[in-house]
């Protein structure tokens, strides 16, 4: 890509994701032109500039796109957790919108629509990686359609504790990290369940103890997808649950972030903490850390079409084993870490595409493919 080449963004005007890429391009003398995503979300015409290079950002955090994919259908309101699928077709339909003007104008997309729509259905995601032999916590066979499904089929494998996630979902909306054995049920989650029964997505993580208001969560959720996985127990690190967040960049693994919670859910917008990469990598040792980034870039690699993804990492609890919880397309929203050269997350992405190093990534995968 040379500073003559188009670049194109498509994301949400004003958001801080578009923002700090512009702010990286602007730092490597190049303009952004911004394709907003209310467009595609509302199925108008786009055209791109003859020759483009094309970054396809998140369409979250814009009310009116997430209303635009979900399409008719009753109004949410603000942070409500409904229509999962309904907001997948449309992300799908306005995909391939994108995918062909892309076709028509000559350019080069940086993450490969595909790749988006398997990475925003968790069990799509899930038997890809397990196809390309990539540790993972084992799932249920069948998305339960309700309560009483779930109950039965978790009695059925013998499992006690589960994560249930929406399958189209993200940012830990809707996740339930799930205990139920006998008469217990508790669920942790970030999901508040209102006195008419509907949910919303929330900051601050609750508990909910009994079977009453569990079934009602999960009866709620079910009709969208949903993925169940068997619990893998965190490592801990000075009295905290620890996991990663480990960014690969056309399969190097130069951004990570440590999420440190004193509960199951580790996402960092629910209050939790960064935790110190270095202690970790000491506690998990050289060789067990660099088995755990490879199969991080093993996963990466089940996604060449896409300049990057972010890898949730966990190590277990005994500090011997690690297993990929989920990858994500839009994970590189990683605010003041760099990498060994001293690059954000963004600038490091328009390194790969300046040098080669992503059109090699993607060549290199594509000969392995073939072979």
């Amino acid at each position: 890509m040379s500073h003559t080449t188009p670049l194109v963004v498509v994301g949400n005007p004003g958001n801080r994701r578009v923002g700090a890429f512009r702010t990286a391009a602007h730092a490597a003398g190049l303009r952004v032109r911004v394709l907003p995503w209310r467009k595609l979300a509302a199925g108008e015409d786009v055209a791109l500039p003859g020759g483009a290079t094309v970054r396809i950002d998140s369409p979250g955090e814009d009310s009116e796109v997430d209303r635009l994919l979900r399409g008719a259908g009753r109004p949410l309101d603000h942070g409500e957790i409904s229509g999962g699928a309904a907001w997948y077709a449309g992300l799908r339909a306005a995909l391939g919108r994108l995918t062909d003007a892309a076709r028509r104008a000559g350019a080069t997309l940086l993450n490969d629509p595909a790749d988006i729509a398997v990475l925003f259905d968790k069990r799509a995601g899930h038997r890809r990686l397990a196809a390309a032999g990539v540790a993972q916590p084992a799932i249920l066979d069948t998305a339960p359609g309700d309560w009483a499904q779930l109950r039965t089929a978790l009695s059925d494998a013998g499992w006690a504790r589960v994560f249930v996630k929406p399958v189209h979902g993200s940012s830990a909306s809707g996740v339930l990290a799930l205990h139920a054995h006998g008469r217990r049920t508790q669920a942790v989650t970030s999901v508040e369940l209102t006195d008419d029964g509907r949910l919303f997505n929330s900051l601050r993580v609750r508990t909910y103890r009994t079977e009453r208001e569990v079934a009602s969560i999960v009866d709620r959720l079910a009709p969208d997808g949903l993925l169940v996985q068997r619990w893998f127990p965190k490592a801990g690190l000075h009295g905290r649950v620890v996991d990663l967040r480990v960014l690969v960049i056309a399969g190097e693994p130069g951004h990570l972030v440590v999420r440190s919670s004193d509960g199951p859910l580790t996402n960092l917008h629910l209050g939790n903490r960064r935790g110190d990469p270095a202690a970790v990598r000491a506690a998990f040792g050289p060789r067990r850390w660099a088995a755990a980034l490879a199969d991080c870039v093993r996963a990466a690699r089940c996604f060449t079409g896409s300049l990057h993804v972010g890898v949730d990492l966990m190590i277990g609890s005994d500090w011997r084993r690690h297993a990929v919880a989920e990858v994500n397309a839009f994970g590189d929203l990683l605010p003041t870490v760099c990498d060994a050269a001293g690059r954000d997350s963004y600038a490091a992405q328009l390194h790969a595409i300046r040098t080669g190093r992503f059109a090699a990534w993607r060549t290199t995968a594509a000969m392995g493919r073939s072979a």
